[in-house]
């Protein structure tokens, strides 16, 4: 409970504040002593404020708030003192006061403090009414956030609705293409075992027609031995030949059927339930290991010792490295040469590839990084990092080329990322399906 201890203009020394002074009415308060402060002399002041005598404006109100709000309680005097300070600055508010009508347009607050300060008649209302109009507009405040927040809230959660609503959709699209996708290969399996059963019946009657060929070179002796001796021969170029069609077969239906094999990967990662009704091994060769390129040469114990997120946020790298089945491609020279042109190539090459390691490792993409080999007079030393495929372009192609050759080499629908500077690399790749980043971005992801 606040409590006046002195007289003023009016009668209003006898009434008593019953409960705490509101902050606002307090802080005007003390900008009013602060105020009134630098008008009086040091002898005028105090005890307890001669201190503050020197001090700024803003300083005083910051630092002695406490000390001019207490001295204005309990010492009369100086609160006379203030007033009249406040008097000669605000007359006509002060006169107001004294007259019992303060001026409707005036701020509470103001009006609240002056009358603290002035104590005329009815200053406790004032004061009282002015906290209840400082409360009133806080909850008003609190309520307009309220509302403000709730609206926001609902927005959000009206987009979050119609983004579940595409994300499914396009999940049920997805399903229906791996479906279709899945029927088409079993098609194509069954059409291969059926060409295999064809295959096994044709030798079998080759078989026959052999044993029948023997059966009768045993009845004539020695003519029936040349004769089997030369059909024998025909026999095993016939195998030979067969078998080196056979050969021919597999190798050419390798490359076709290890990209099949992928697209079916990057399928079933999104969908792992044909994954496991399929139940098929994992891939062990990747489409980059099928181009023809110079890998470096590997490193022996004698060689040890010569070794030294807008549209550039890497977080979009990071998305699409999160795809399933991504294979990462970097032109490395393009790459280090952005990002630190001054180190020489090989310590350029070792900063990369170091990197590039922990990237794999972080999010599990492949990662094929691709050297231009075109002007290297020997192979060159170097032990590839755990999870990163090195290659280097033979002589006459250039590094731009080779990076071209592994895009075209993955299948349609694998997520191909190309880290690359070179406007022409980066529109050939596109039309290839391949996705381009700038070396930059991969840059920021790295560091």
């Amino acid at each position: 409970m606040v409590e006046s201890t002195g007289g003023g203009p009016g009668d209003g020394a006898a009434e008593v504040l019953d409960r705490p002074l509101p902050d606002g009415v307090r802080r005007r308060v003390v900008q009013i002593v602060s105020d009134g402060f630098g008008g009086l002399t040091v002898g005028e002041l105090p005890a307890q404020l001669r201190q503050y005598a020197r001090f700024a404006a803003n300083r005083r109100a910051k630092f002695a708030g406490n000390a001019m709000a207490a001295a204005l309680e309990t010492e009369p005097l100086f609160r006379q003192r203030i007033g009249e300070k406040f008097r000669e600055a605000q007359p006509e508010l002060a006169g107001a006061l004294d007259s019992g009508s303060p001026p409707p347009a005036a701020d509470p607050l103001d009006v609240a403090a002056a009358a603290y300060v002035l104590r005329p008649t009815g200053w406790v209302k004032l004061v009282t009414a002015a906290g209840e109009e400082a409360q009133r507009a806080d909850a008003e405040r609190a309520d307009e956030e309220s509302r403000a927040e709730l609206e926001r809230l609902r927005e959000e959660l009206a987009h979050a609705r119609e983004h579940t609503r595409a994300e499914t959709e396009r999940l049920r699209t997805e399903l229906e293409s791996a479906k279709k996708e899945a029927e088409s290969l079993h098609r194509k399996l069954r059409a291969a075992l059926s060409d295999v059963k064809r295959g096994e019946a044709a030798l079998r009657k080759m078989r026959g027609e052999m044993d029948a060929v023997r059966a009768e070179g045993q009845t004539q002796v020695s003519a029936a031995e040349v004769e089997a001796r030369r059909l024998k021969a025909r026999l095993g170029e016939v195998e030979a030949a067969l078998e080196a069609t056979r050969r021919a077969a597999r190798e050419g239906r390798s490359v076709e059927d290890m990209r099949v094999r992928l697209l079916l990967d990057t399928v079933l990662d999104a969908a792992q339930g044909l994954r496991r009704e399929l139940a098929l091994p994992p891939v062990s060769v990747r489409p980059a290991e099928t181009v023809d390129a110079v890998e470096p040469g590997r490193m022996t114990p004698k060689d040890i010792a010569a070794r030294a997120l807008s549209e550039n946020d890497p977080a979009i790298l990071d998305q699409l490295l999160a795809l399933p089945q991504a294979h990462l491609v970097v032109d490395g020279y393009n790459v280090t040469k952005t990002g630190y042109p001054q180190m020489p190539l090989e310590k350029q090459r070792l900063r990369l590839l170091g990197q590039l390691s922990q990237l794999a490792a972080q999010t599990g993409a492949e990662v094929t990084c691709v050297f231009d080999g075109a002007e290297l007079a020997a192979p060159v030393l170097l032990a590839p990092p755990r999870g990163v495929r090195v290659l280097f372009s033979k002589p006459g192609v250039t590094a731009d080329e080779l990076i071209r050759q592994l895009v075209r080499a993955e299948p349609p629908g694998r997520p191909v990322i190309v880290a690359s500077t070179d406007r022409e690399v980066a529109d050939g790749v596109a039309k290839a399906g391949a996705r381009p980043v700038a070396s930059a971005m991969l840059l920021k992801r790295l560091s």
